[in-house]
């Protein structure tokens, strides 16, 4: 499409929940030529004479390039709900046209207005949005005093998300529903976590966002830290796993950094990468795993531990590795003397990117030396040993010692 004059092929302007237009809001939707929106946000704007007012269509995102294409040329606005840029139509329409083809004119949003309602401050409180997403993104940011806000998707989500708090043990989290905020309709409900997750969706409102309380003396589970190197026992596994002080040593070097995306390859039970995406919300992995019943295991794992979105990959490396997005990173916990594998891995990373490769056999540890006097990096070999019960007495007992070559592209 050729952007029209003033630059802007898409102007998106936040709704308030009662429909009131603040401002440049106004102006821009009485002479806007098409008013696109959901119908909700269609039935709250007041008609205009001769517009033309059309719903999103239903698949969106397949659905909206041609949309869009058809309406070349023509003034085009979009309704949103209060800032169209919090987990909104704004910010999916910048991902698909650029930002230089997207005016945003936001009203209040519900995160304002539930921060203000609450009396919490935004450097006090996370917000979590699991519209279109696995309401286990909550579980990552659950911890003593915590206070979370969560933007929801429909009805259903405050008994899920009262669910898996009290799976996770905490039911005494209270949770606060505020409902249809902004409008003359707004209300508040506060329950317990139990309580919430046996309230039927349809007691629910279906506009509403969750204010999350955790009580301060709550006994926080042995997985909730960030830090790498979570307890063994932290993840379901078969005894593929990489233990915990190997996984905090692998963790180190890979250096997980804001919005960048981590290959696990040979996953096992997938500790690495979601480790990874634990250090911070927009850390992206892509688990690469033979075996299906270890992959639908990486699956469990990363929902139980607040990381729902790891991609899992079933299959072997390197053809396995073919058309994904590429790495900031890459860990291989096993197959790394496959034939390809390593060169793929190495080929695959982008400038800065971080390799770590562990092994436990002669072979492995052989392909590990030979990549260190070619490439460089560091090779380390790691030897860990625990506590074990001996007769009486208490004993060392050694874990087997692995090797570990680490490099920065």
């Amino acid at each position: 499409m050729t952007t029209p004059p003033g630059g802007h092929l898409v102007t998106v302007v936040g709704v308030t929940a009662d429909g009131v237009l603040h401002g440049a809001a106004e102006e821009h939707v009485r002479c806007a030529d098409v008013l696109l929106g959901g119908r909700r946000h269609l039935d709250l704007v007041a008609p205009v004479p001769g517009q033309d007012r059309r719903p999103w269509p239903s698949p969106l995102l397949p659905g909206l390039p041609g949309l869009l294409d058809e309406l070349r040329g023509r003034r085009v606005v979009a309704l949103a709900s209060g800032d169209p840029m919090v987990s909104g139509i704004g910010s999916t329409l910048v991902r698909a046209l650029g930002p230089d083809a997207v005016r945003v004119v936001p009203a209040v949003s519900s995160v304002a207005l539930a921060r203000a309602r609450m009396r919490w401050s935004a450097e006090e409180s996370a917000v979590v949005t699991v519209v279109g997403r696995h309401e286990a993104r909550v579980l990552r940011e659950i911890a003593p005093g915590r206070r979370i806000l969560v933007l929801t998707s429909g009805s259903q989500t405050p008994a899920i998300v009262g669910e898996l708090l009290t799976e996770t043990g905490h039911p005494d989290a209270v949770i606060t529903l505020l409902a249809d905020l902004g409008s003359d309709a707004e209300s508040s409900t506060t329950k317990a976590a139990s309580e919430w997750a046996e309230t039927p969706a349809e007691d629910v409102p279906p506009l509403h966002v969750l204010a999350i309380d955790v009580p301060v003396d709550t006994v926080p589970p042995s997985w909730s830290s960030w830090a790498a190197g979570l307890p063994d026992d932290a993840f379901e596994n078969d005894g593929q796993l990489t233990k915990r002080d190997l996984r905090a040593s692998a963790l180190a070097r890979l250096s997980p950094s804001p919005g960048q995306h981590l290959w696990d390859v040979g996953a096992g039970a997938g500790s690495v990468g979601i480790e990874w995406m634990r250090a911070h919300p927009t850390c992206r992995t892509t688990a690469v795993e033979a075996d299906c019943e270890r992959a639908a295991r990486i699956t469990r794992n990363a929902a139980r531990l607040g990381v729902p979105d790891l991609r899992v990959v079933e299959g072997r490396a390197p053809d396995a590795l073919d058309g994904l997005d590429a790495p900031d990173a890459v860990f291989i916990g096993g197959g790394a003397t496959r034939p390809g594998v390593l060169d793929a891995c190495l080929a695959a990373l982008r400038p800065g990117g971080r390799l770590v490769v562990h092994g436990v056999t002669l072979e492995t540890e052989s392909l590990l030396a030979h990549a260190y006097r070619t490439h460089g990096g560091e090779l380390t070999r790691l030897a860990v040993e625990t506590t074990h019960p001996v007769g009486t007495f208490t004993g060392w007992t050694p874990l087997r010692t692995v090797t570990q070559w680490s490099v920065r592209r």
